[in-house]
């Protein structure tokens, strides 16, 4: 891998790519990543195309439907928070200087 008397090619224990270090550059010149195992077929494309495809549309669907059902939610629980409002008594309420 090391082409020239001054580079060094190591492999990195964790990912697997080769690396090429320049003693003189005091640098990394190069890098070779291997060949990944769960790579895609360029002719099964179309298929992943349009699983993503039919993904991101139910996703969007789900979330029309919940905006759409959104002001109902939030209408119930302001008619909630209204009934106990008016449930609990009415307190004037406590200032430090009132303490005194």
């Amino acid at each position: 891998m090391a082409k020239l008397e001054s580079e060094i090619a190591a492999k990195c224990p964790c990912c697997n790519t080769t690396l090429v270090f320049d003693l003189n550059l005091k640098r990394i010149v190069s890098h070779l990543e291997p060949e990944r195992s769960d790579k895609p077929e360029l002719s099964e494309a179309e298929n992943i195309l349009a699983d993503e495809k039919t993904r991101r549309e139910a996703l969007f669907k789900q979330s029309i439907d919940a905006e759409k059902t959104r002001g109902d939610a939030l209408s119930k629980r302001f008619d909630e928070a209204l009934e106990r409002a008016r449930k609990e008594p009415i307190e004037r309420p406590k200032f430090d200087f009132d303490l005194d």
